[in-house]
């Protein structure tokens, strides 16, 4: 069998394999699938310094090949987790990542600050949030905003520290650099795309949030692309992540320049897709005599 084995920013994975954020909760519901050993981590759904009761539904859609959710970053809070998912997840045999989300960067800074006191893996920041205070516009849409956000976080940040990008952007290749020049350890990246469902009968949004983020196999050519832009751009880690549903896409992935992949919707529609993608990805590595999935990273021909 061929070495799964990752490094990201220090950390070791046992697969390139991440259960991205949102989708996977913290874990409980799918370890009655499977060992969550099988996932080489798993970025925890995104808490906020305090408990949100997220939006009101509905909040979720389908769309052609995905789905939509405005569901608002529904969560316990940090305390909560801290106190009663961590130490369970700690059980599981897999890196833990603490994603964190906020309205303001003071929010972010007391998140993380109490996070970093834990014996959590990594922390993983969603800029894709509304700031409050700069009246509601996303701290990832520029990159004053990113390498601001990112520069506060570092200071109260312990642990290797991932900035997870947005792609409602004109250019994330900058964004990315943004990150880097203030201290990220890696990026990860797409978050959703923002889009729009209407019901024809009613003439009313589908969501009661109007928009929301657009995630599934119709995001992934996007995603490939954003990969590759950055892996070019930057000098630390990437971690890809849209619409990857096969261990074909894990690979088509890796190869735009993934050190790892996170899958999320994926989930949704079959629970075994990550023990389905790390078979199939060992499968390729073996038939094309790879002794190793880093062979792979950034190996695209242009």
């Amino acid at each position: 069998m061929a070495d799964l084995s990752v490094n990201i920013a220090g950390v070791h994975f046992n697969n390139p394999i991440i259960a991205a954020s949102g989708t996977i909760g913290f874990g409980r519901e799918y370890s009655e699938f499977y060992p969550l050993s099988v996932f080489g981590g798993i970025s925890c759904k995104g808490t906020t310094l305090k408990e949100r009761p997220g939006n009101p539904p509905p909040r979720i859609a389908e769309t052609p090949m995905g789905m939509l959710n405005a569901v608002g970053l529904q969560n316990p809070g940090a305390e909560h987790f801290i106190k009663h998912d961590l130490p369970w997840l700690r059980e599981q045999g897999t890196v833990v990542i603490s994603n964190v989300a906020g309205s303001t960067e003071e929010d972010y800074c007391k998140a993380v600050e109490m996070l970093s006191d834990t014996d959590i893996d990594m922390i993983e920041l969603n800029i894709s949030c509304p700031n409050v205070k700069e009246g509601g516009v996303q701290f990832g849409t520029s990159c004053e905003s990113v390498a601001a956000i990112t520069k506060a976080v570092r200071k109260y940040c312990k642990k290797p520290l991932i900035i997870k990008l947005s792609p409602n952007v004109s250019d994330i290749a900058s964004i990315a650099k943004a990150a880097e020049s203030e201290g990220a350890d890696a990026v990860s990246l797409i978050n959703t795309l923002t889009g729009m469902r209407i019901d024809i009968n009613t003439r009313r949004p589908i969501i009661k949030n109007v928009t929301g983020g657009m995630s599934g196999p119709a995001v992934f050519p996007v995603a490939v692309r954003m990969v590759w832009q950055v892996k070019n751009a930057v000098s630390i880690p990437v971690i890809g992540m849209g619409g990857i549903t096969t261990w074909k896409d894990a690979v088509e992935m890796i190869m735009a320049g993934a050190d790892a992949i996170q899958i999320g919707t994926a989930l949704f529609t079959d629970p075994y897709s990550p023990v389905k993608i790390a078979e199939g990805l060992n499968n390729y590595l073996d038939s094309h005599s790879l002794s190793s999935v880093t062979e792979l990273t950034h190996s695209v021909i242009i």
